[in-house]
């Protein structure tokens, strides 16, 4: 049996070595969105996303004159260039840990997502806001100095929650080591958030209850954000696939 199951791959195995090349199983590029999804991210530039000061409630922002908003805009985007930047040769998007957060410049409202996060270092922290309220977290499970805030139980949660919201902590922890890469797969439809960590179910339709201001419901849209927390994180194809009326009634 071991003979034959060897004599197979060593078939297998030339037989891909006469194939031409285009009849090989190519892998996928960078930042190339699946079917159905958009990319946010081109892989050459920051196109299509504005600085946003971190953890500005999204309600006193729609709140603003345009005017003053567009003033402070140039401000955040004054500061996203110094502290976000692009890795061309990788395609990625790359965080020092500083200023403000990466928004996008649309904003969505029931929506899916993909992202994937390479935390650089030990003791990094970051997040993927949603419509603008934090979040669903990353963070390095063996932090010491986040034990007491929970971080051994794993990313991929709403941390922000309120603490009786089951969404708080993830359903199981899912983090690859620090160094390795990392894949976030979010679905918000109305106040609900699914998260798929690693292809691991992490959120399962639970609320995203609003830090802000506890007492009110997050806005039905907002821009989706990339958290700078003091470390260095990259990410790489963000995709985004709007989702309609029909869809989310259905979901619901």
């Amino acid at each position: 049996m071991k003979r034959t199951v060897l004599a197979q791959l060593g078939f297998t195995f030339a037989l891909a070595l006469a194939l031409p090349q285009s009849a090989l199983p190519q892998a996928k590029p960078l930042n190339t969105p699946p079917a159905g999804y958009t990319a946010l991210f081109n892989g050459t530039d920051l196109t299509g996303w504005r600085g946003i000061k971190g953890d500005y409630s999204p309600h006193i922002q729609a709140s603003l004159a345009p005017a003053d908003l567009a003033a402070m805009q140039l401000t955040w985007n004054t500061d996203r260039d110094l502290h976000w930047s692009v890795d061309k040769a990788k395609g990625e998007i790359v965080s020092d840990g500083k200023g403000v957060f990466l928004g996008t410049a649309k904003d969505y409202g029931d929506f899916e997502m993909y992202v994937d996060w390479l935390m650089v270092n030990h003791n990094g922290d970051s997040g993927i806001y949603l419509r603008g309220y934090p979040q669903v977290q990353i963070w390095d499970v063996d932090n010491p100095n986040e034990v007491k805030n929970g971080a051994p139980r794993g990313s991929g949660a709403l941390w922000n929650d309120n603490p009786d919201n089951p969404g708080k902590w993830p359903l199981v922890k899912a983090d690859n080591p620090v160094g390795e890469w990392n894949t976030f797969h979010i679905k918000m439809i109305g106040t609900r958030v699914w998260v798929w960590f690693n292809d691991k179910l992490t959120v399962d339709g639970q609320v995203l209850d609003n830090y802000f201001n506890r007492q009110i419901s997050v806005l039905p849209k907002g821009p989706i954000e990339l958290q700078t927390h003091g470390s260095e994180i990259r990410f790489r194809n963000l995709y985004v696939r709007e989702i309609g009326t029909a869809e989310a009634a259905a979901a619901k």
